[in-house]
């Protein structure tokens, strides 16, 4: 009798932990294909799909609807675009982290004439199943760096309306991007480029 009790409390046990293990999957399932379909939404260039995919991630939205206009604006096509993997689950917070890593040629590393493809991640939080925040970083070389800065500083009028809240949630994220492509092509003209 105590055998077949035994054998009975670990068949139950295993038939809980097989449970667990499936719910816990199915989780982290629907968690990656939220995290792809906001992908799809970013590259489709609708700024109404993407606020719809960031609905509960509110704080993230002047940052990525910004970036949206700017990939957008800078003719950003994907060369490769990697699934999204889960990098951290289980903590104390009961949050999930995912990232989607998309490899990019964009009109700025055109204007700087190097050819490299730059690799942009994106970072999504999942507090208790639900999308709570996205960010955003990059491989970007330090030329695509000290580009950057020269413009701003060299350039600061041809920049100056067209870029405020600069990856913050300015209104013309578009036009600042072009701005910063005749910018950067500028630089690859100066004596500051480092050839």
């Amino acid at each position: 009798m105590i055998k077949i009790s035994v054998l009975s409390g670990f068949l139950v046990f295993c038939l809980v932990l097989s449970v667990t293990t499936i719910n816990a999957e199915d989780l982290n399932q629907n968690e990656l294909k939220q995290a792809s379909n906001l992908i799809d939404a970013f590259y489709s260039f609708d700024k109404q799909k993407l606020n719809a995919e960031l609905a509960t991630a509110e704080s993230s939205k002047p940052l990525i609807i910004f970036y949206q206009g700017w990939a957008k604006g800078g003719n950003y096509e994907i060369i490769n675009r990697s699934p999204c993997i889960k990098t951290v689950d289980g903590n104390k917070n009961n949050d999930v982290k995912i990232s989607c890593s998309i490899t990019v040629k964009d009109d700025l590393m055109s204007a700087l004439g190097i050819p490299f493809d730059v690799t942009d991640t994106f970072h999504l939080t999942f507090h208790n199943q639900v999308l709570s925040k996205v960010t955003t970083s990059s491989n970007d070389l330090q030329v695509y760096l000290d580009a950057e800065a020269w413009v701003f500083s060299k350039r600061t009028d041809s920049v100056k309306e067209v870029c405020k809240g600069y990856f913050k949630g300015g209104p013309t994220a578009g036009d600042c991007v072009k701005a910063m492509v005749k910018g950067y092509a500028d630089f690859a003209k100066s004596e500051d480029f480092a050839k």
